[in-house]
């Protein structure tokens, strides 16, 4: 999961049906790399998803390892919970965190890989001093809150240069992840700064063929990557 030559493509059920989530996942298991759960709490974001109950049911059924995005104002006490909970990977969002360092190590400590998310108002000089601790950095592509939303082209000086610092770390490398108006038509761009993880919703979940999407996407991602 850690090679910088692998891509990674990891669904949002965002824009999936949330009445009938097992079997939106299983329409992605056998081609996707992890499934991306979003959890926004309607305080550090303007939307709500799931509590963390639901997540928990989320993350027992699916089919997929878990790759939550903890859109959440309290992730110093929440995020351990999630990787208790059974979660491959953990990110939180380093402007709602008191105490970063901390939270990767008790992510950590309960049997979760850790990543960091950055909005796109934030520099990558500001999360810098983490980057040989964590497991992932994730660039948000567009504000946070709602799927559906444009891909920010102006957020790629920041990925070429994550993917510059990530590059002088030691292996396993972090994982670089965008996030946000991923599509056939981003995703080469998005690629070619230096992300090879990718989160896509709504043009995943709005195909006619969701698990061709994922492929269709994972193969413009190969074929565009620089490391």
């Amino acid at each position: 999961m850690s090679n910088k030559n692998s891509i990674l493509i990891t669904p949002s059920i965002l824009n999936a049906n949330f009445d009938d989530l097992e079997s939106e996942i299983a329409k992605i298991s056998q081609v996707s790399d992890l499934l991306h759960l979003d959890v926004m709490d309607n305080i550090f974001v303007p939307n709500f998803t799931f509590d963390f109950k639901r997540a928990k049911e989320i993350i027992d059924f699916s089919k997929l390892s878990v790759d939550a995005h903890l859109m959440i104002a309290d992730p110093d006490d929440m995020a351990p919970k999630y990787a208790q909970a059974g979660c491959a990977s953990v990110t939180f969002h380093y402007e709602a965190a008191k105490e970063s360092r901390v939270i990767i190590k008790n992510i950590k400590s309960n049997g979760a890989k850790a990543g960091i998310a950055i909005k796109p108002g934030t520099k990558f000089s500001q999360v810098e001093e983490f980057i040989d601790d964590i497991d992932m950095l994730l660039i948000m592509t567009v504000e946070p809150g709602f799927g559906g939303q444009s891909f920010m082209h102006d957020q790629m000086d920041k990925v070429a240069k994550a993917r510059d610092r990530i590059n002088q770390c030691k292996e396993p490398l972090p994982i670089l992840q965008v996030d946000g108006g991923i599509s056939v038509d981003t995703i080469g761009e998005a690629a070619a700064a230096g992300a090879n993880c990718f989160v896509a919703g709504s043009a995943i979940y709005k195909s006619s063929n969701p698990s061709d999407m994922v492929e269709q996407l994972r193969k413009i991602a190969l074929n565009s990557f620089k490391s």
